[in-house]
């Protein structure tokens, strides 16, 4: 019962339930959708996402952001992908990638902790320096032509219908989840973006968890530009655009808070299936998939405003509380000198 009353009580809780319950109300409408293929696809489909997000999460987790994702995984895939049409190593391939989502993570870890530049503002010109690079590195053509076994390989089904991408995935952020709540270090994000000036007194280095934070974001956003290629089968010029949004919003309706400190990846995974399965909700409640980065947005407000104002209140209940205490203090010594 103790164990449970922790479940329910846990930000990301809520996000599941809100998944279930839209499922549940998509499938009144249209029966078809709870069919088991439909609910795995939602799931499989999110994979990308769900990369993204969880990279996203350990900015958010220290108390910043990073627009650059979406672009990050372009570049990153236009690399890969031509590298795999060439005929190399995939082996050597995939190092490359992570190599060069890394190298973005470092230098906007680098001008957020060492310089002090706003985390929006320097992603933001990093993610117009990489769009900038991959009509650049490709002279605005398509990556095409990609090994057959590379992208067959994204539809490959392991449990119940779910891909070996997908499966994979999901066991990594359970490891992920564990060694940041049960660890030492792993609990640094958390710290840092909950009280960086507290951290920092206890002896935790911010500076480096930070620049630690924004290089996860961009290593998992070279593993997700992988699995986007091998399961688009090509690169265009635009591909990432407008990810960044979907990563944020799958983060915030995870239970992560945009302030730092609170939230899971797990919440972050949940929400990544949430925000990918729009689209496919649409369509069987027959609207138009034009409307989801419209949905996404009205989400992604909705959502932050919500967050916003239960900080507020509970910065006030908390005002409160000490106010009350040091009244009760005030009055206690009063007594005690009349006596």
């Amino acid at each position: 019962m103790k164990y449970i009353k922790k479940l329910t009580k846990a930000r990301e809780f809520s996000s599941l339930l809100f998944l279930i319950v839209l499922f549940a109300i998509v499938g009144c409408i249209n029966i078809n959708f709870l069919a088991p293929s439909s609910i795995a696809a939602c799931f499989n489909d999110s994979v990308v996402f769900t990369l993204l997000a969880v990279g996203m999460a350990f900015a958010i987790f220290i108390g910043e952001i990073d627009v650059s994702v979406g672009a990050n995984l372009g570049f990153t895939a236009s690399v890969v992908g031509s590298l795999l049409r060439d005929g190399h190593n995939w082996i050597f391939c995939f190092a490359v990638g992570i190599l060069i989502g890394a190298a973005i993570g470092l230098i906007n870890g680098f001008g957020v902790a060492v310089l002090k530049i706003p985390s929006l503002i320097f992603t933001l010109g990093t993610n117009g320096i990489l769009r900038g690079l991959i009509y650049v590195y490709t002279n605005g053509a398509w990556v095409e032509n990609l090994p057959a076994p590379f992208t067959a390989f994204a539809a490959k089904p392991l449990v119940a219908n779910l891909t070996v991408f997908y499966t994979v995935t999901i066991l990594a952020v359970i490891v992920i989840h564990i060694m940041l709540t049960r660890t030492k270090k792993g609990k640094y994000f958390i710290a840092v973006g909950d009280n960086e000036g507290g951290a920092l007194l206890v002896g935790i280095p911010t500076t480096r968890t930070k620049i630690t934070a924004y290089v996860l974001c961009g290593v998992f956003a070279a593993i997700a530009s992988i699995l986007y290629a091998s399961r688009i089968g090509f690169i265009t010029a635009i591909a990432g655009n407008g990810y960044e949004m979907k990563a944020i919003a799958a983060c915030v309706i995870g239970g992560i808070s945009l302030s730092g400190g609170l939230g899971s990846v797990i919440g972050a995974s949940i929400g990544a299936v949430i925000m990918s399965s729009v689209s496919r909700i649409l369509v069987f409640m027959g609207f138009s998939s034009d409307y989801d980065n419209t949905i996404t947005g009205v989400m992604l407000i909705t959502i932050v405003v919500l967050d916003a104002l239960m900080q507020r209140n509970a910065a006030e209940r908390i005002r409160r509380e000490r106010l009350k205490a040091r009244a009760a203090n005030v009055s206690g010594n009063k007594g005690g000198e009349q006596a």
